[in-house]
């Protein structure tokens, strides 16, 4: 029975290997574009506005820098990142920018994981029961059946 454990974790690691090229090459392409918050931002929907006027650098300097904050008025909740440092702007979105934001951290923090098992998982000389008695039957890295999503 033991041959066929090590085949189905071969397999298994094989196929989180190939399945972790597509986000290897992702993360670089990120990576190398130099894709910052700023930029998830922008892409989100938010937009930038300069502080280009005595008023609004002053107002600028007021606020946490390089933090996202929720600026409520009303009925009206809008969100508000400043940056002095970089662009010397106050990047503003609206509810619906800032949860497109959200979605593509999130998406983000996935794939790092996925990736982070990927290459976790695929050394096939991993040996669950130096680890203990107890995981000593564990069927790798997702438990007894990797059909779990």
């Amino acid at each position: 029975m033991r041959p066929r454990k090590d085949f189905r974790n071969i397999v298994v690691a094989a196929v989180l290997t190939l399945g972790a090229v597509p986000l290897i090459s992702s993360c670089t392409t990120v990576a190398d574009k130099g894709e910052s918050r700023e930029d998830r931002l922008a892409a989100a929907g938010f937009v930038a506005r300069p502080a280009n006027t005595p008023e609004r650098e002053a107002m600028l300097k007021r606020l946490l820098p390089n933090k996202l904050l929720i600026l409520a008025r009303g009925k009206t909740v809008n969100y508000v990142y400043a940056d002095p440092k970089n662009c010397d702007c106050l990047y503003v979105g609206s509810s619906q920018a800032y949860g497109r934001y959200q979605k593509t951290r999130i998406q983000e923090k996935i794939a790092n994981r996925q990736l982070q098992a990927a290459q976790t998982y695929a050394d096939t000389n991993w040996d669950w029961s130096r680890w203990g008695s107890d995981i000593a039957n564990f069927d790798g890295p997702f438990g007894p059946d990797i059909d779990w999503y």
